[in-house]
């Protein structure tokens, strides 16, 4: 599938690919987080269908359409070369026990054996590959690699407000 990207000035991006079954989507992502879906007539003219969803609800989706939900039988092969690894976006939320810490305080590889390879402050500004004196704040997005489970015990202990599980 070929996926072209164009920048929409003021808006934010739009995505339009054609499938393998000739159908034509369209995704805008709006700078403030919305998204839009559109999918196209069999002539590629006319959108026959929308549907608008928030950041959250884009990120649901995104982790289902991924996998990271529901592992199809036929992607078994694929989880076992990576060993069952996971990449997953996560918001800490106020409270949490991670905000105002750095990385290295929390000696997260060691104590986790999980990686912050990246962080979406919340004034947009990005952080790739965050080195151990990058602080977290509330707000945060961070972009977690590691197992399913190791990550799960990672959000529930560190990323959501003391008392949420």
């Amino acid at each position: 599938m070929n996926i072209r990207e164009s920048e929409l000035p003021g808006i934010g991006c739009k995505f339009e690919a054609i499938t393998k079954e000739n159908e034509k989507l369209a995704i805008i992502i709006h700078d403030d987080g919305r998204r839009e879906l559109y999918h196209f007539d069999s002539d590629h003219e006319e959108s026959v269908s929308s549907v608008t969803l928030s950041d959250s609800e884009a990120r649901k989706v995104a982790s289902i359409l991924g996998g990271m939900v529901y592992k199809p039988k036929a992607l078994e092969t694929i989880e076992m070369a990576f060993d069952g690894l996971m990449i997953e976006w996560y918001k800490v939320e106020q409270g949490a026990p991670v905000v105002q810490k750095t990385i290295g305080d929390l000696s997260i590889r060691n104590s986790y054996n999980v990686t912050i390879i990246a962080v979406l402050k919340s004034n947009m500004k990005k952080l790739i590959t965050p080195g151990s004196d990058s602080v977290i704040e509330v707000g945060d997005t961070l972009v977690i690699s590691g197992e399913r489970q190791e990550v799960k015990k990672f959000i529930n202990e560190l990323l959501r407000r003391k008392g949420d599980s």
